[in-house]
Order: C-alpha cells, then structure tokens, then sequence
C-alpha cells in the first residue's frame, strides 16, 4: 500500500501540515526536523531514489574573460549555496568550458541525470549557445542570460532599464555628451545596458556620438591598457561616460587620471554592479547595485518550483539595481548662472 503523508505524520509525530511542509522545501521547519521527515520518506519510499535532491550550478565559460575577472559571482554563488542549504538541497558546483574538446559530451552528461537539476550561470553566452540545453530531461534554469524564443525559465538582471536610469542621472545633473565604455566582449547583458543607453539619449533629444564610445577589454587591467591608447589620440572627451560594468570604469578612470583629468571635475563616470573596488576607488565609483546574493536565492526558489512541479509556465524574472551616488559625478548644473 502506498505510503502517504498521514502515515509519515504517524511514525514521526509531526503534524501533517509540517510533514507537508517539509516534503516541499517550504519556510518555517527547522533543519533537525526537515531532515528526519525527509529521511523516514525516503527509508519508507515515500521519496523514491529518482526523486530529485541536488542542485547542480553549472558555470558555462566561453573565454573566460568575464566570469573569472571579478568578484561579482562569488556573491551570486553564496546566495544560491544559503537558499540550497534552507530548501534543503545538495548544492553541486559543476564547470563547463566551451573551448574543450568533449563539451557537448560534459553538457549532456548535466543534463540528462537523474536526481538532479541545473541552472546554468550563462553570462559568456552569445547567440546560439544555448540550443544544447534545449536537449536536458533534468529541469531546467538559466540564470544571467535569456532566450529570445522563451523558451527557458530564467533568472537576470533588468539591464536595460538600469542602464537608462544610469544614463538620465547623468542628464539630470546637466551633462549633454555622455560616451559609453564599452566591453569588448558582447555578451547579452552589456548589449542590453548599451540599448538602455541609447533610450536615455533619444528621449532626451541628445544625440549618439560614435567617436565616444570607447571599446575596451571587460577586466580592470585591460580596460587600463585600452583607455591608455584612446587617450593617446583622442581629440576631445565627452563630460561623462557610462560604463558596462565597474571594472572597465575603474580602469579607464586610472587611466584618465594619469592622464590629467580631474574625476570628476573633467569627466564624470558611473559604473554597474557596485563591486567592493567602487566604494573604496578614489574618488569612490557611482554606480549601479546589483543585488547579486539575492539573485542567487531566487534562481534557486524557481528551480525549486521546477523541481516540485508546481509551475509550468516559462518566466523570465527580471531583478532590479539600485542606483549608488558616491563622488564619480559633477554636477553641472551648478556651473550655469
């Protein structure tokens, strides 16, 4: 006869309601208690051995050149390890490196296991990458890029509408040639940030200047050395620049200080991501928060809604910044009489 969650309620002496919640990873039942129901589920076959207990985050690279030059990702990494560990699953770190030889295999072995599901860190996607995951039988979320066929639950940052806001802070306090920094490597997100760029300066009748817009390598020392070479003939700046993310903001801001520039007297600078760097950078950065650890937690909330079969529906969850003002802007306005 088949067991079911009265009969677990009975042999435990937990009321049905905690049984319940318990067996669905639901708050509010302590760590001692969720592991005994779990464990008298599993030894009466409640829980068969197919049933699903780990999480695998899958960290896809690319080139490696933005997932392994900041620290963003460790905080992302941390949230979803906390949010396993309250769901009550294992939480498995697994790497996959489209340079090497049996990637397609080392993707097909992730997602065709049972006992498992994946969420895929996609930040170094570009166009196409994902069409092997359309094969997983496991379920199924990627986190920090998205599919335009909506054909994937996925977890991101509102990149567009950040940048934007990034864009008409800069208006607001008076500047009218705003550049873009932009990372050389064109991932989905920094494409997106560029579009939300472009809608700032058109619903503010200002016009796109292609020659300020400076592409440089997406890491600290690399957006250095690239800055270093456009200011070596550079005929004018803008006043201020909107960077794809932190790194490059810093490194081209050391660049333009060795240079001569006052930041930001000369020129002003807002980053995104609000990496540990930008609140100790001098001047320190502003920037945009991104709520990495939360981002974190909810990719694993979703899975965990995949997991339990409670939603069938594709969402693509957008989470928002927050705008920091630290010391990286002038205001202009305050020059005109």
């Amino acid at each position: 006869m088949k067991i079911s969650i009265r009969d677990i309620s009975a042999m435990t002496g937990y009321s049905p309601a905690t049984v319940s919640n318990a067996l669905n990873h639901k708050k509010g039942v302590n760590k001692e208690t969720a592991e005994e129901i779990l464990r008298i589920a599993r030894e009466t076959g409640y829980i068969s051995e197919t049933s699903i207990t780990k999480i695998k985050l899958v960290i896809f690279r690319k080139n490696g050149s933005i997932i392994d030059d900041t620290p963003f990702f460790s905080s992302l990494i941390n949230g979803f390890e906390q949010e396993c560990r309250r769901y009550h699953y294992e939480m498995v770190i697994c790497n996959v490196d489209q340079r090497d030889s049996d990637y397609e295999r080392q993707v097909l072995n992730l997602i065709t296991e049972s006992g498992s599901a994946a969420v895929v860190l996609a930040t170094e996607m570009l166009e196409g990458d994902l069409e092997i995951f359309k094969k997983a039988v496991c379920p199924l979320l990627i986190m920090d890029h998205w599919d335009e066929h909506m054909e994937f639950n996925s977890v991101l940052i509102n990149n567009s509408d950040a940048a934007r806001m990034a864009t008409e802070y800069l208006i607001e306090k008076g500047h009218k040639q705003i550049g873009y920094i932009r990372g050389s490597y064109r991932i989905k997100g920094f494409r997106s940030r560029f579009a939300g760029y472009q809608t700032a300066l058109r619903k503010n009748k200002l016009e796109y200047q292609e020659k300020h817009t400076f592409t440089v390598t997406p890491n600290l020392q690399g957006a250095y050395q690239d800055m270093k070479g456009y200011l070596e003939s550079a005929a004018d700046l803008p006043t201020a620049f909107f960077a794809d993310n932190d790194l490059m903001a810093l490194g081209a801001m050391k660049a333009l200080q060795e240079k001569g520039y006052r930041i930001p007297d000369d020129v002003s600078i807002v980053g995104f991501d609000d990496l540990p760097f930008s609140e100790i950078s001098s001047p320190r950065l502003t920037t945009l928060r991104v709520p990495n650890t939360e981002m974190g937690k909810i990719a694993v909330r979703r899975i965990a809604d995949l997991i339990e079969g409670r939603d069938e529906i594709v969402v693509k969850t957008q989470v928002c910044t927050k705008f920091i003002v630290r010391e990286t802007v002038k205001d202009r306005n305050l020059n005109t009489k």
